[in-house]
């Protein structure tokens, strides 16, 4: 078997932040009515269904809510099949989707002082980053410049989700949003 590429290859880039590709991440969507497949999604993986724009954490995984009708689990890159087959067990007899997503999007890990990661990101995004609006445990599903994307806060950072095909232009974005000179004193 071949190594696995993210798109970015392990790019990064330091200035008021530093912009990282999080390297390979295993990613699993799954779609269907939440309060009929909760429960058993919740049993699957050992974590609570999160609340709307919550994010749920263990063991190892994070569990997003993307929309009234997906969840966004979030693991380790070779653990994603295996995960994916034991949630459509969990899953057969609802009317839901389990897909592994892990090659279709990219992860990049935003780290550095809180205020720093705020203005980054609100420089991008029409989502209201401020700390009365946007902290942990929540996760907002944006617009970052002209593409769709993902963003959550963790311990010391936070981790911006979009799809493989622009994470180039992403982190162009972030990279140019997070430089020292281009800081703006909001947060």
């Amino acid at each position: 078997m071949s190594d696995v590429l993210t798109a970015l290859n392990g790019r990064s880039a330091s200035g008021a932040i530093t912009v990282a590709d999080a390297g390979p991440t295993g990613m699993i969507t799954i779609r269907g009515a939440l309060d009929e497949i909760g429960m058993a999604v919740s049993d699957a993986l050992g974590l609570g269904v999160p609340d709307t724009l919550g994010v749920s954490e263990g063991e190892g995984l994070s569990l997003l809510w993307m929309s009234p009708d997906e969840l966004l689990v979030i693991c380790g890159y070779d653990a994603a099949p295996d995960l994916a087959g034991r949630l459509t067990e969990a899953l057969s007899d609802a009317h839901s989707l389990v897909a592994v997503v892990s090659d279709a999007r990219s992860l990049i890990a935003l780290e550095g002082p809180e205020a720093a990661l705020r203005e980054t990101l609100a420089k991008l995004t029409p989502a209201d980053m401020s700390p009365g609006a946007f902290g942990p445990g929540i996760v907002r599903r944006t617009r970052l410049a002209q593409v769709a994307g993902a963003v959550w806060l963790v311990e010391g950072g936070a981790r911006v989700i979009c799809f493989r095909s622009v994470s180039d232009y992403v982190f162009g974005l972030l990279e140019v949003s997070a430089r020292d000179d281009a800081r703006v004193g909001v947060f």
